[in-house]
């Protein structure tokens, strides 16, 4: 199964989470993307579940010299969640990670100010909470934003992506009270080869695409 983009995706999950509306109640429920690359697909689940649409912002920590290497996230001012196993194989401390989680935290709070234009983070106490990305790879930030999620109290919470790891997928259900996965390929190298378009979204496209899901567009 190949996507022709991250908005055909959110259709396909928005389609099997409807499959599953007797079992879900989502009468209160909140829908929350992982951006940037979450929210064309959030969006698509939003519209169709008529649920309001957020966003919930990570940054992966990468190594040194190689920051698309991720061993760890950060979401808003907690610590950050660190992958134990990559630092001991990278023989990498936390301490000396120190200057690159300051740096993503910065990163993450200009982006919290702009997505969000001063308005509040909405209430996830007692509500169904779908949190969306576009696909797993090692899941750094989604585990990052579901513990983040859940200290706060959810009714349930759900992590929904068009396309994951195999190992990833099963390590967190761990942390979400069920995982939607529609396509688990057994050989998996990155999200990017499961679409046909996974240009990268700009922060542009994500003001733009809340402001249309909040206004009924």
């Amino acid at each position: 199964m190949r996507f022709e983009n991250r908005r055909q995706a959110g259709q396909e999950l928005a389609e099997r989470l409807l499959q599953r509306a007797g079992d879900i109640d989502l009468t209160d429920g909140l829908v929350l993307a992982l951006p940037r690359g979450g929210v064309p697909v959030a969006a698509e689940i939003a519209k169709a579940l008529h649920l309001p649409l957020d966003v919930v912002v990570a940054r992966k920590i990468g190594v040194p010299g190689s920051p698309e290497v991720g061993v760890g996230a950060i979401v808003g001012e907690e610590p950050p969640v660190f992958d134990r196993l990559a630092l001991r194989t990278l023989r990498l401390s936390e301490d000396r990670l120190g200057s690159d989680v300051a740096r993503e935290r910065l990163e993450l709070h200009r982006r919290e100010a702009l997505y969000r234009k001063g308005s509040p983070p909405p209430r996830v106490a007692g509500r169904v909470v779908l949190l969306v990305d576009d696909g797993l790879a090692t899941g750094g930030t989604a585990r990052a934003a579901l513990r983040h999620l859940r200290g706060q109290g959810p009714a349930r919470l759900i992590l929904a992506v068009p396309v994951g790891s195999p190992d990833t997928v099963e390590a967190l259900r761990e942390e979400a009270d069920d995982v939607l996965c529609v396509h688990v390929p057994r050989r998996f190298s990155s999200v990017g080869e499961w679409y046909g378009d996974f240009d990268q979204v700009s922060d542009g496209e994500v003001i733009s695409t809340l402001r249309n899901v909040r206004s009924g567009v």
